[in-house]
């Protein structure tokens, strides 16, 4: 029987991939793979925290005096005072009232609309949506609708379509990781109450970004008041490990404790990284500085991208549209920068692109240097 399967696999696999490089040093705005030294834009490092010696040293700290693992679910014997500071400091952070945490915010994706809805619901759901979203949907018994990307219009479309549900639920992500577009949050939370729908954000590339603190898009728009569950991960801009929560009202918090099944029956976040988290997530809220050169560097890099088909918006994800990803990547990391190219399915065809994301991690001299070997790729596939 494998034979036959490892034909088809094979056949499958038959299509190129991009190359995965392998690092032998920790995340920052410069990488060293195979002992070359690389400036590094694509990661989601955004504050530049995986390799600050804070957060290291509380991970350490917490290594020693707690042990590696806990060898249990959090309802067992998985749960240490750890785990209700951090889940205490999300939900101060965010100002909700209740926050769970997961083994990763896919997991919190995947366990949350399970839980919470059932044949009598619809979940209206942005088709971009990132994957954990659509997983997450798909395991519930909901009826699952969906609405052009950012489309207001078509989102009422769906809403009236909705109508006599027990309940609706509109999904979106915060900040859109293949476009770094932000979702039309103050029209949907309009859209919400006007037709008695719950709203979840996906924030996971909007905290410590973007809002005030670092607090994300419900509090860069005004509306943190207005949506009803927060979903989001410590595995970018809050340090880059692992880690994620669903920070909501306490009945859906109880809810989750209890039915999701990604929280139930997985091992709980050791301590290392949630003593990480806990102090990356204080630092991010504190870091002003490091988001104010975050956002310049975004402005420069836009700035020096003048010709280029450079995707609008405001957020240190800049998708840069490119006939030829592959090459200009390759081309690049000659050059000594390294970015990696989206092609279909993970973006739509024709939309093909190189997706450079800013850290405050980075120099001014490392945007120029960005800026120029995209300009000498670009020149070499004309020549090409």
């Amino acid at each position: 029987m494998y034979g036959s399967l490892s034909t088809q696999l094979s056949a499958e696999l038959a299509a190129p991939r991009p190359e995965v490089l392998v690092f032998d040093s920790p995340q920052s705005g410069q990488v060293s793979s195979a002992g070359r030294t690389l400036l590094n834009f694509s990661s989601n490092n955004y504050l530049g925290l995986a390799d600050d010696p804070r957060v290291v040293d509380a991970a350490r700290c917490a290594l020693i005096e707690r042990g590696f693992g806990l060898a249990s679910v959090r309802f067992i014997s998985g749960t240490q005072d750890l785990h209700l500071d951090l889940e205490a400091l999300v939900s101060q952070h965010l100002g909700t009232a209740e926050t769970v945490l997961f083994p990763s915010c896919f997991d919190a994706n995947c366990g949350l609309f399970e839980a919470l809805l059932g044949v009598d619901d619809v979940v209206i759901s942005d088709e971009l949506n990132h994957a954990s979203i659509i997983d997450g949907i798909r395991l519930c018994k909901a009826r699952r609708l969906r609405y052009r990307n950012g489309r207001l219009d078509d989102l009422e479309d769906q809403l009236r379509v909705a109508a006599g549900a027990r309940r609706v639920l509109i999904a979106t992500d915060g900040v859109f990781s293949m476009d770094g577009s932000l979702a039309p949050l103050p029209g949907i939370c309009d859209l919400a109450d006007r037709y008695g729908a719950l709203v979840m954000v996906d924030d996971s590339h909007g905290v410590g970004v973007v809002g005030g603190s670092g607090r994300g898009t419900p509090v860069h728009f005004g509306v943190a008041d207005r949506i009803d569950i927060l979903t989001g991960t410590f595995g970018k801009a809050l340090g880059g490990a692992s880690g994620g929560y669903v920070s909501t009202h306490r009945e859906i918090a109880q809810v989750l404790r209890r039915r999701a099944r990604p929280y139930v029956f997985s091992n709980s976040l050791p301590p290392t990284v949630v003593a990480g988290n806990f102090r990356a997530l204080e630092l991010a809220a504190a870091a002003h500085s490091e988001r104010a050169q975050l956002a310049a560097n975004t402005r420069l890099f836009r700035e020096l991208m003048s010709g280029f088909d450079v995707l609008p918006g405001e957020h240190p994800i800049v998708p840069v549209l490119v006939d030829d990803p592959s090459r200009v990547a390759e081309r690049m990391r000659s050059e000594g920068v390294h970015v990696v190219p989206i092609t279909f399915p993970v973006v739509p065809h024709g939309t093909d692109r190189i997706r450079v994301q800013l850290s405050a991690a980075h120099t001014e001299h490392d945007v120029h240097a960005a800026a120029a070997a995209f300009r000498h790729a670009a020149d070499s596939s004309q020549q090409g």
